[in-house]
């Protein structure tokens, strides 16, 4: 008697099947994302290979100091600055024009090219390693995302005078060689994960799901461009009122 129901309770039934299907496909899942991210670190780190000849592909465009600012005594100080927020910008000409749509027509623009802003994490991350003294050159601005309905917030660098563009030309030197059975498995591990339902899979369990109720009804209004704009419209009406003696207590 006691092995029959032994035997009762080990015989699922179709909805512990049905879950546990759907657990090793979401296991599976799991498993070919790290096995991607591992090729690609392998491939990351294959050692480059000079070229026997050279060649030049375009122009690179980047930041320098500026002559009279190197020969200053703190020419040193903004030198090792630029490194931590230089920024590169390549281009088949030496012009770095843009098109761009106007008035119906496609006209070419010059690409604007600025220093990197810091945001907040990495601020005082070790791996940028800003200074006490450095970062006195940055202030903090907030950037109304229309898109993200949220403000983002970010370090710009005051003195962008200091630094000034140079180009030359982009000399390619090294070369990476491919492998061809890595390539194989990056395009068989891509092929699977790039189907339809495995990337609801990916941004449901991996990614997260995102709580549609909890974001409707647990949301900073204050973050929203058109609360504020309310919010600023009711204190201007309730300072008029008190300037005219109506709200009294």
């Amino acid at each position: 008697m006691e092995k029959d129901n032994l035997l009762f309770f080990r015989i699922r039934n179709l909805r512990n099947r049905k879950r546990i299907i759907k657990k090793d496909i979401e296991k599976q899942v799991r498993q070919k994302c790290k096995y991607r991210r591992r090729l690609w670190e392998i491939k990351r780190d294959i050692p480059l290979v000079p070229l026997d000849k050279p060649y030049q592909k375009g122009f690179v465009r980047f930041f320098v100091v500026r002559d009279d600012v190197k020969r200053s005594g703190n020419g040193r100080f903004f030198e090792e600055l630029l490194k931590k927020v230089n920024t590169e910008m390549y281009s088949p000409t030496r012009k770095f024009l843009k098109k761009k749509r106007r008035h119906g027509r496609r006209i070419y623009v010059a690409k604007e090219h600025k220093i990197a802003n810091i945001y907040p994490w990495q601020w005082d991350s070790p791996k940028l390693g800003l200074t006490a003294r450095e970062k006195e050159y940055f202030v903090m601005k907030n950037n109304y995302c229309p898109i993200k309905k949220s403000i983002e917030v970010y370090y710009e660098f005051i003195e962008p005078w200091r630094f000034v563009l140079k180009v030359r030309p982009n000399i390619i030197t090294h070369y990476k060689p491919l492998q061809a059975d890595l390539e194989k498995e990056i395009d068989e591990t891509d092929a699977f994960l790039d189907r339809h339902k495995v990337q609801g899979i990916i941004h449901k369990t991996i990614y997260g799901k995102p709580d549609r109720w909890k974001n409707k009804h647990s949301r900073d209004r204050m973050k929203s461009l058109k609360a504020f704009h309310y919010t600023a419209s009711a204190k201007e009406i309730a300072g008029i009122l008190e300037d005219c003696n109506v709200l009294k207590i």
